[in-house]
C-alpha cells in the first residue's frame, strides 16, 4: 500500500516539475501524499528515526562479542632512570636505551544478566635493551579474565528494558510525525482555499458592483434612488477594487507557503479542489481511546519515563554501602630471550581477587540520594497518571467535536447555498428597483460570511480528523492501522 502511494506521489511530482508552468488542480489527499514524501518535515522525521535506530543498533552491539586489537609499536626510550642497589640500598641513575613493542588481541563479551565482563586475550611483548645488547620476550598465548561487580548497578540489565521500548517508540513517533505533516498541510491547504475563494468572490463582487453602479446611475436619472445611495454604491465599488488587490496578494502568499512546504516549483499555477465530500462516519470514543493507548507513542513514553525513574532509584540504592568487585584470571605465560622459547614450556598464571570499597561516614549522602530518587519516582507516577487522564479527556473531546463537525459542515454548505441564492434574488430585485443599496449590501455580506464559515468548518473537520489519526495511528476511513516498512526506510537512508 505504501509503495503504491510512493509511486503515485513520485509520478505526480515528476509531472509537476515537467509542466510546472501549466495550470494544475490539487486535492487535499494529493497535497498530503506529496508532503509526507518530500517536505522538510518528512526529511527531518526520517533523520530523527535513523538517529534512534543507530542508537538501538549500538545497544545491540554491546550485547555481542567484540574483537579488539591493541598495540604499542616502536616505543623508543632513551633516558636516565632511577634504580636501587638492593645490597646496600643506594640509589643510582643509569642510562636506559630501549625499544618496546607489544601486541594484544582480545575477545570481549558483556554479560548483561550479571553485569560482568568476560575477556579472552592473547598477548606478546618484546623489549630490546641496546645498552646491554639483550632482547626479552614476554608471551601470554591465552588469558581468560572475568570481572564481576557485586551489588552494583547493572547498566545493561536496565538497557534491556528500555532500549527495545525506545526503538519501538521511535517507530510510532515517526508515524505520528508523518501524520503531523498531514495536519500542517490541512492548515496550509485551507489557507490557500480560503484565500482563493475570497479572491474569486472579490473579483465577482467587483464585476457586480460595476454593473450595479451603471444601473444605479440610470435609476438616479429616473429618480428612483437618491444621490446618497449612488455614492454609497460607488464607495462600495471602490472598496471592492481595493479588496481585489489585497486578496490577490494574500492568495499569492498563501500559495507560496503551500508550495514551499510541499517543495514544489513556486511558479506553478495551482487551483485547489475543496474536499466537499465528507465520509459518513461516526467515531466511538471508546474505540478511539483503545486505539490510541495501543498504537500511539503516549503509552510507551509513559512506560519509558517510569522505568527511567525506577532505574535512578536502583542506581542510588546500589551506589551506597559496600562496593565489591570480583576479579579472576586464568592463563599461561612465559618470558624468554627468544621468540620460539617464549611459547614453549609455558607456566600457569592464576589470579583471583576481591576489591572492597565501604564509605564509613558520608554525612548521609547515600541515603539522601535514595530518598530523593524515591520521591522523584512517586512524583513521576502521579504526573504520568495526571497526564494520562488529560490525554484521554482530550481524545474524548476530539471525538465529540469530529462527530458534530460533519453535521455543522453540511449545515454550513446549505447556508452558503441559501445565502448565494438570496443574494442573486436581491441583486435582480435591485436591478428592477425593488430594494435599496443597503439591502443589497446586507445580502452580499451574508453570502460572504456563509462562504467563510463553510470553509472554516471544513478545515476544522479535516484538522480534527488528522489529529485523531495522529493520536491513534489508525485510518478511520480505510479501517486499518497505519504502518510503514521500516526495513525499507532504513535501507534507503544508509
Amino acid at each position: 500500500m505504501r509503495l503504491k502511494i510512493f509511486i503515485k506521489v513520485l509520478v505526480a511530482i515528476m509531472h509537476w516539475v515537467g509542466v510546472s508552468a501549466q495550470p494544475h488542480t490539487l486535492s487535499l489527499n494529493d497535497a498530503i501524499d506529496i508532503a509526507q514524501v518530500q517536505s522538510y518535515d518528512a526529511l527531518i522525521a526520517r533523520l530523527n528515526f535513523m538517529s534512534r535506530y543507530w542508537s538501538y543498533r549500538s545497544y545491540r552491539a554491546e550485547l555481542l562479542p567484540s574483537i579488539n586489537l591493541y598495540g604499542g609499536l616502536m616505543e623508543f626510550d632513551r633516558s636516565m632512570v632511577q634504580t636501587r642497589d638492593y645490597e646496600d640500598g643506594r640509589i643510582y641513575y643509569v642510562e636506559n636505551n630501549t625499544l618496546a613493542n607489544s601486541l594484544s588481541l582480545s575477545i570481549d563479551q558483556n554479560i548483561a544478566l550479571l553485569g560482568g565482563k568476560l575477556s579472552v586475550q592473547s598477548y606478546l611483548y618484546r623489549l630490546d635493551q641496546f645498552t646491554y645488547g639483550t632482547r626479552l620476550y614476554n608471551s601470554r598465548p591465552i588469558r581468560i579474565n572475568y570481572r564481576q561487580p557485586l551489588f552494583a548497578f547493572n547498566r545493561l540489565k536496565w538497557m534491556k528494558k528500555t532500549e527495545p521500548l525506545k526503538y519501538e517508540n521511535a517507530k510510532r513517533t515517526y508515524l505520528e510525525s508523518v501524520e503531523e505533516i498531514g495536519i500542517s498541510v490541512v492548515r496550509l491547504f485551507f489557507g490557500v482555499l480560503s484565500a482563493q475563494s475570497t479572491h474569486k468572490q472579490s473579483v465577482n463582487n467587483l464585476k457586480d458592483r460595476k454593473v450595479l453602479f451603471e444601473i444605479a446611475q440610470k435609476r438616479l436619472e429616473l429618480g428612483t434612488i437618491t444621490k446618497s445611495e449612488l455614492l454609497q454604491l460607488e464607495l462600495s465599488m471602490l472598496n471592492a477594487e481595493v479588496e481585489v488587490s489585497d486578496n490577490a496578494l494574500a492568495l499569492q502568499n498563501a500559495i507560496f507557503r503551500l508550495l514551499s512546504y510541499l517543495r514544489l516549483p513556486i511558479e506553478t499555477d495551482v487551483t485547489l479542489l475543496p474536499p466537499d465530500y465528507l465520509p459518513d462516519i461516526v467515531m466511538n470514543a471508546g474505540d478511539v481511546v483503545e486505539r490510541a493507548v495501543t498504537n500511539s507513542s503516549h503509552t510507551l513514553e509513559q512506560k519509558i519515563s517510569l522505568i527511567a525513574s525506577e532505574q535512578n532509584l536502583a542506581q542510588a540504592k546500589s551506589s551506597r554501602g559496600i562496593q565489591l568487585e570480583l576479579y579472576s584470571e586464568l592463563g599461561l605465560n612465559k618470558s624468554s630471550d627468544t621468540f620460539r622459547s617464549a611459547y614453549t614450556g609455558l607456566k600457569d598464571n592464576e589470579i583471583v581477587g576481591l576489591t572492597l570499597s565501604l564509605p564509613l561516614f558520608d554525612w548521609g549522602l547515600g541515603s539522601g540520594k535514595v530518598r530523593m530518587a524515591k520521591a522523584d519516582l512517586e512524583a513521576k507516577k502521579m504526573l504520568l497518571e495526571q497526564a494520562h487522564d488529560s490525554y484521554i479527556q482530550d481524545l474524548n473531546t476530539s471525538v465529540e467535536q469530529f462527530n458534530s463537525q460533519a453535521v455543522q459542515c453540511r449545515n454550513a454548505l446549505r447556508a452558503r447555498d441559501i445565502a448565494d441564492e438570496r443574494y442573486d434574488i436581491m441583486r435582480r430585485r435591485f436591478e428592477a428597483g425593488g430594494v435599496s443599496v443597503t439591502d443589497l449590501n446586507t445580502a452580499w455580506q451574508e453570502s460572504e460570511n456563509a462562504r467563510v464559515q463553510y470553509i472554516r468548518l471544513l478545515q476544522s473537520y479535516w484538522s480534527i480528523y488528522y489529529t485523531i489519526r495522529r493520536s491513534t495511528l489508525y485510518d478511520w476511513f480505510g479501517g486499518r492501522d497505519l504502518d510503514k516498512n521500516f526495513d525499507l526506510l532504513i535501507d534507503s537512508q544508509r
